[in-house]
């Protein structure tokens, strides 16, 4: 079974006006988070390669990436494989629920559409005078705080008393708050990981799929339902950690 062409798959994918291309995943999620709503997606190109895709979900103050595979003429998306491009978007007519590793339900709402109407409006420059600082095109440097969301239910040890209980974390640019459960608006507790010097897999507790943040007061024992799930927090949180210290 062989892939289309780059280019056949750009032109029927051309169709749908939610197909966002080349944007990248971290303006995805800043798209999403800022212009969409709970439920909001849309389907850009993934960097995997010919063929695969990725769907991104706005999830409340998060956004979830799902893969879409494309072989020959059909779709693959989650446990469907649909023949044509006309039947997986009708899948999504239908506002399919999702279920994530994390126990997340999520109701595919509505599209984010690619083209915008947007005013044609622009200021005009009154004022426009060069400061003399001495820097040069080397000190212009780009930057941006790193997205990177992620959210799910992991199991938390006490600070004091060392049992273990369920809480909802969401990670949100370098902030991890913890939450009672998933309906309640304020925290336990932010963690800002900006003071968190290391997160790696824990095997001293009597549990499986832990992890732990190490911070300078306190080191954080979590545990994730599943090792996939465990490796997903690992991965993303180090990811955080990499991009702080490079002063992103």
């Amino acid at each position: 079974m062989s892939f289309y062409s780059d280019e056949d798959v750009s032109d029927e994918l051309e169709t749908l006006g939610w197909y966002h291309y080349d944007l990248s995943r971290h303006a995805t999620e800043a798209l999403l988070l800022s212009n969409g709503t709970d439920g909001s997606y849309l389907l850009r190109n993934s960097n995997e390669g010919p063929g695969c895709f990725a769907l991104s979900v706005r999830a409340k103050d998060s956004v979830k990436h799902f893969h879409v595979t494309r072989k020959d003429k059909s779709y693959a998306f989650g446990f469907n494989e649909f023949a044509t491009l006309h039947d997986f978007v009708s899948h999504f007519a239908n506002q399919p629920l999702l279920g994530s590793d994390a126990g997340t339900l999520i109701v595919l709402k509505c599209p984010y559409p690619w083209r915008v109407e947007e005013p044609s409006i622009y200021e005009s420059v009154r004022v426009h005078t060069a400061i003399q600082t001495g820097r040069t095109e080397n000190d212009l440097v780009a930057n941006a705080t790193s997205l990177g969301t992620k959210e799910g239910y992991l199991v938390k040890q006490g600070v004091f008393v060392k049992n273990w209980k369920q809480r909802w974390f969401t990670l949100n640019r370098y902030k991890l708050k913890y939450f009672k459960d998933k309906m309640c608006e304020e925290p336990i507790r932010t963690l800002d990981l900006r003071a968190c010097s290391a997160v790696q897999f824990d095997y001293s507790q009597d549990r499986v799929n832990c992890f732990c943040l190490v911070f300078p007061e306190r080191t954080f024992y979590l545990c994730a339902k599943t090792a996939v799930e465990a490796d997903e927090w690992i991965k993303i949180l180090q990811w955080k950690l990499s991009q702080l210290r490079k002063g992103r």
